[in-house]
């Protein structure tokens, strides 16, 4: 790269420090650590949000998507995700801000102790970390690949780096530094995606290629389903999107958590609903032109990079290079920051005595104490990726069985529909969410990706569902009952 592009690097490296001391003088305990105190603004929990649910394999593997299919990826991957969003704001989002008002949650697992007992709390706290440390794992590893592309840095190196940067800004600062970064990252990417927009569209010749494009293209691009992207793999995805979404990835939760009320919660999914429909026309376009620019490209998972680096002029590389760093990071310190709220708040209490009474700096001590760990074992996860074999691929599958059976009791438990659906119809649930995807995965034959994804979720949603109906002559615990009601409502 040239010097132009390493000191907009630099200067970016420096942005996310100096956000991290701003965050420091801001965080007095850990409700300000993991939650902002309460006091997150609706635009910035909104981009946040927005931020926090994609990472760097936008400019590899779905440019790979791109170059393959055409417009399909943004009718499969961003519509889907702008409804879920867009319909968790009406039921889902308010009631996580409303559980922090009314139980002084820290967590997203935090709630499950009282909605249901501590032991389906425990299996569904622990099998999320486990399954965090390898997924955020394999995103310091996505980075490190990016910028070995782009920079020739040793692997090693540019995940010790990243991680280095990020594990100081997120230690120091917790959710408001990981927000505010948020932000800056996505200002970066704005700049840098609108830039590499106009450029493409200069070299297509204006404006007007903006639908020319198409002609120009084979012509299954401008399909709205082609190739393994289905309508069956859609709704699959449109499904696993409105768990995901909407707080079964926890670090998404924490976003709605840390709004001041339920009607603030509401704004900021509304805002992030709308960014995932319109922004990603803007960021893919360049994508689906690349086909042009390189007829016959062996690796079209390079695509996006390759026209960053020929197109660009020098700095403006840098600044693309950092918004793809920008996305990942956005990602691992979400991920960091959710999973050490749940590790602090609902796991060691249960292990330790002494951190039950726990409060004040010496609380927050454990909490920066706990995220250092939990990113170093991470990290060298990342660092050793080659020993697990082929981890990125497996972890893909694996996260996208375990979301659901998680997911499910979590986001369905906030609802008073499903009040009769008690601790045994979480973890029947959760268990049989697991079985289903072991038995279609390694036992039946040739089962489609739709299959594959949409059947875990699927038997756990009718397992915690047929539960609660076949039990509806048991009478719901009183705190349950009100605990379920009250969540209707804001505090006033």
């Amino acid at each position: 790269m040239h010097v132009l592009d390493w000191v907009v690097m630099g200067l970016y490296f420096l942005l996310m420090i100096g956000i991290g001391v701003w965050s420091y003088r801001q965080v007095k305990g850990t409700g300000d650590f993991f939650t902002a105190g309460g006091r997150m603004p609706w635009w910035l929990s909104g981009i946040s949000h927005h931020m926090s649910g994609y990472s760097a394999a936008v400019f590899v593997a779905y440019a790979g998507v791109a170059y393959k299919y055409g417009f399909t990826l943004y009718i499969w991957w961003a519509v889907p995700v702008a409804v879920a969003v867009f319909v968790g704001a009406r039921w889902i989002a308010p009631r996580w801000s409303r559980l922090r008002q009314r139980l002084n949650i820290e967590s997203p697992t935090e709630y499950l102790a009282k909605r249901y007992n501590v032991p389906t709390q425990q299996i569904m706290a622990w099998s999320g970390v486990l399954l965090k440390l390898f997924d955020v794992g394999a995103k310091w590893a996505a980075i490190a690949v990016i910028l070995n592309v782009f920079a020739d840095v040793p692997l090693t190196t540019g995940i010790i780096v990243s991680g280095a940067l990020s594990l100081l800004y997120i230690t120091i600062g917790g959710l408001w530094a990981d927000a505010l970064t948020d932000f800056a990252q996505f200002v970066v990417q704005l700049v840098a995606g609108l830039a590499m927009f106009i450029i493409v569209l200069v070299k297509l010749g204006g404006i007007g290629s903006i639908f020319d494009v198409w002609d120009r293209l084979p012509p299954t691009h401008n399909d709205a389903l082609a190739g393994p992207y289905t309508l069956g793999f859609v709704l699959a995805y449109l499904l696993i999107d409105f768990l995901s979404y909407n707080g079964g990835t926890w670090n998404l939760a924490q976003r709605y958590i840390a709004s001041p009320n339920g009607k603030e919660a509401r704004k900021a999914a509304y805002l992030s609903s709308a960014l995932y429909l319109v922004w990603p026309l803007i960021l893919f376009f360049p994508m689906w032109a690349a086909p042009i620019f390189y007829p016959s490209l062996a690796d079209p998972n390079q695509s996006y990079s390759m026209m960053a680096m020929d197109l660009l002029p020098p700095g403006l590389i840098g600044l693309v290079l950092a918004s793809m760093f920008a996305h990942t990071m956005a990602m691992t310190t979400s991920d960091a920051n959710a999973i050490t709220s749940v590790v602090t708040r609902d796991i060691l209490p249960k292990l330790f005595v002494r951190f039950r009474a726990m409060k004040g700096k010496g609380s927050l001590l454990a909490a920066r104490v706990t995220l250092v760990v939990f990113t170093s074992l991470t990290l060298l996860v990342a660092v050793n990726q080659s020993n697990f074999g082929g981890i990125l691929g497996l972890l893909i599958t694996w996260f996208g069985a375990l979301i659901g059976p998680i997911s499910i009791p979590m986001l369905l438990g906030l609802l008073p529909a499903f009040k009769r659906s008690g601790s045994m119809a979480a973890i029947v649930s959760w268990a049989g969410g697991l079985l289903t995807f072991g038995y279609v995965k390694y036992i039946m034959e040739a089962a489609s990706t739709a299959t594959l994804v949409a059947s875990p979720v699927v038997v756990s949603a009718v397992l915690f569902i047929g539960i609660g109906l076949a039990t509806h002559k048991h009478s719901v615990p009183a705190e349950v009952d009100e605990l379920v009601d009250s969540l209707n409502e804001d505090l006033t």
